[in-house]
């Protein structure tokens, strides 16, 4: 089974994104928040579109060596992880452990040239971390949670799951959360609680499938709305 003892930086693109969330055209036109974003390299490519985006990770405490050392420090592992753990994953897209190396090297190394150039003086990298976000109530229409929330079950206890999406929730009119699968392809214990929560403190959750899937099973994702 494919396990971590921690969070690791591990970064997705624009287009992978764009499927894992389902994101229409008017979504990005719309203000968005990436919380847990790592080196995914979402937020270069999507304001490159013309979108407004900003991502929140205590990772952007760090300079961009400094970042880069930790995926070089991680980038093995997990290959090896992936390799060991091959049946949990569909290669349909992307083909092999190797040609998933490159995919996210490509896209770590585009985060890591805008976060050393424009996007971090531009404010659009913010070093904080959930469940304690910078932000006043509803600064954003739509906040997007990839591979943080409900992945990482076991580092991340009920608390924390229940206190975060509740933050997201505070920030933005809308929250979208993926995968709905903890590390090993598991379903997270965590999913049906923060669904009864969320439903008594009166927002709307559905469960939805999603054009994405690499991750055995994981092709959906939760939609919270006020």
């Amino acid at each position: 089974m494919f396990t971590l003892d921690r969070i690791v930086p591990w970064g997705r693109s624009f287009d992978e994104y764009r499927r894992m969330f389902a994101l229409t055209g008017a979504d990005l036109r719309s203000t968005m928040i990436g919380c847990g974003d790592g080196p995914a390299s979402f937020n270069a490519e999507a304001t490159r579109r013309g979108s407004r985006v900003v991502s929140c990770d205590p990772i952007y405490q760090y300079d961009a060596g400094q970042i880069r050392a930790r995926i070089d420090t991680t980038y093995g592992r997990i290959l090896d992880e992936t390799r060991r753990n091959a049946d949990e994953f569909v290669w349909d897209d992307i083909r092999s452990p190797e040609e998933l190396g490159r995919v996210r090297l490509a896209a770590m190394n585009e985060f890591l040239a805008d976060f050393g150039g424009a996007g971090r003086a531009a404010g659009r990298y913010v070093a904080a971390a959930l469940p304690h976000l910078p932000f006043a109530d509803a600064s954003f229409d739509l906040v997007l949670s990839s591979h943080l929330l409900f992945l990482y079950t076991e580092q991340l206890g009920a608390a924390f799951h229940d206190a975060a999406i509740r933050e997201m929730c505070r920030v933005a009119a809308e929250c979208r959360v993926f995968p709905l699968l903890a590390l090993g392809g598991r379903p997270s214990p965590f999913v049906d609680p923060a669904v009864r929560a969320l439903t008594a403190a009166g927002l709307a959750v559905s469960m939805e499938d999603v054009p994405y899937e690499f991750q055995r099973g994981g092709n959906k994702m939760m939609r919270i709305r006020r």
